[in-house]
């Protein structure tokens, strides 16, 4: 039997733990309430004091049962933070208890005006419920407020008889502490929606921040346009391009090497080699599709908007990374050799996949620009035909020659060697 009470009183949540979780505003508003009530409680003591001590016990209950509800929504609120039954509970009860103060004294004269607190009810249901919400509470203080003058001069014949003197200073008592009041809760409210204010700017700016490295990761793996299309959610992202280089890039004997290097040499030396190359695409403004082990993929012309030529940008850069290479080798002694194979022509591109997701191309123009590099010898640019065309003008070419290609037969490929002299070019144009 003990055993089973004691998996109840386990299993059985607590109140606390049935307590909604507030909002930041919501926190404030609460807190707002109980300040105001705090001080209406805080004032119903003193008319409870000054009442007593002037004979009045009869009007001194009205403070006192104010002082008790109140007390008793305050405790329910704090273990069940039900912000919506507080504020009206306690609302109502700021609002109806100076109009009673007022009509077991007398009118509004010899009650010197105590049913000014219940603005206090419109006002505390601005900052607690909002404007729209506060609207009804307004409209009821002064419905009660004419319904007060309107039988003032029932009230006035059967109430208590105050002397000019203490009704003089129970409106200034009365004015002075509501004004008081009102303009220290808003200050208060002012204040903390400041602080709310300013706590909203710093998650915004943490959030651009988060954004802004976000946005930085996907174009790190995305182009521009695809990255932007993949922000807005768009689900199949594919796009035609009538034109496009691609290259494809070989480390030479890179089996060879992972059995002679460690694990963690091996990666470091393919981190060094293609972090290099991804500074050249960026200083040419070629795009970098993906590594495939010691591959390393590359497109110049999917930016439409880009007036860079996009043939002689990759065969800059194939140029740039072959003497780069080359430096390594003979800095770090390492036998790392690079073949390169670029292909000119029409190719798809789209993401695939929903997790880990991959920009990748496809059709004959990469299929060729592959079968460049895997059929070329070590330390050369081989490009097919159409690359060559683009690019005799400018460029130094060995003379073509027929090679076997894997799926496409006899195929006329050139040999990428450098750039030609300024004159050679003129000449040529």
């Amino acid at each position: 039997m003990r055993d089973d009470s004691n998996r109840e009183a386990e299993t059985k949540p607590s109140a606390a733990a049935e307590a909604p979780l507030l909002t930041p505003e919501e926190k404030l508003s609460g807190d707002m309430l109980m300040l105001t009530t705090g001080a209406m409680m805080v004032a119903a003591m003193l008319w409870l004091a000054i009442y007593w001590s002037m004979g009045y016990q009869y009007s001194t209950a009205i403070p006192l049962i104010f002082q008790g509800l109140s007390m008793v929504t305050m405790v329910l609120y704090w273990k069940y933070r039900r912000l919506h039954e507080f504020a009206v509970i306690q609302l109502a009860l700021i609002l109806f208890t100076p109009f009673a103060m007022q009509w077991t004294i007398g009118n509004f004269v010899t009650a010197s005006g105590v049913s000014l607190w219940g603005l206090m009810a419109p006002v505390g249901a601005i900052t607690v419920l909002g404007t729209r919400r506060s609207t009804p509470w307004f409209f009821a203080w002064l419905f009660m407020t004419v319904l007060a003058g309107v039988f003032d001069f029932l009230l006035a014949g059967g109430g208590q008889r105050i002397d000019l003197q203490t009704v003089s200073v129970f409106f200034v008592l009365n004015f002075a502490a509501i004004s008081v009041m009102i303009y220290a809760l808003l200050w208060y409210f002012v204040q903390e929606k400041a602080k709310l204010r300013a706590e909203v700017d710093r998650t915004h700016a943490q959030v651009l921040v988060e954004k802004e490295r976000a946005d930085k990761l996907l174009l790190n793996i995305l182009p521009p346009a695809i990255a932007e299309r993949l922000k807005n959610s768009e689900s199949n992202i594919a796009q035609g391009h009538a034109d496009v280089s691609v290259m494809f890039a070989d480390i030479v004997g890179f089996t060879r090497l992972t059995e002679e290097l460690s694990p963690a040499e091996t990666v470091k030396m393919l981190n060094e080699i293609f972090s290099v190359f991804d500074d050249i695409a960026d200083k040419y403004g070629v795009e970098k599709i993906k590594t495939i082990g010691d591959a390393y993929m590359a497109a110049a012309g999917l930016d439409t908007t880009s007036q860079v030529q996009y043939a002689d940008a990759m065969a800059h850069m194939a140029l740039e990374m072959i003497e780069e290479v080359e430096g390594y080798r003979r800095r770090t002694g390492q036998r790392v050799d690079l073949r390169i194979g670029i292909g000119t022509g029409p190719v798809i591109a789209g993401v695939i996949g929903k997790k880990k997701f991959i920009y990748d191309m496809w059709g004959d123009t990469v299929n060729v620009a592959f079968r460049m590099a895997a059929d070329a010898y070590s330390g050369a640019i081989q490009c097919d035909q159409m690359t060559h065309r683009r690019l005799q003008h400018r460029f130094r070419f060995d003379d073509m020659h027929e090679v076997d290609i894997k799926g496409k037969g006899r195929m006329q490929v050139y040999h990428l060697i450098g750039v030609q002299d300024p004159a050679a070019q003129a000449a040529a144009e």
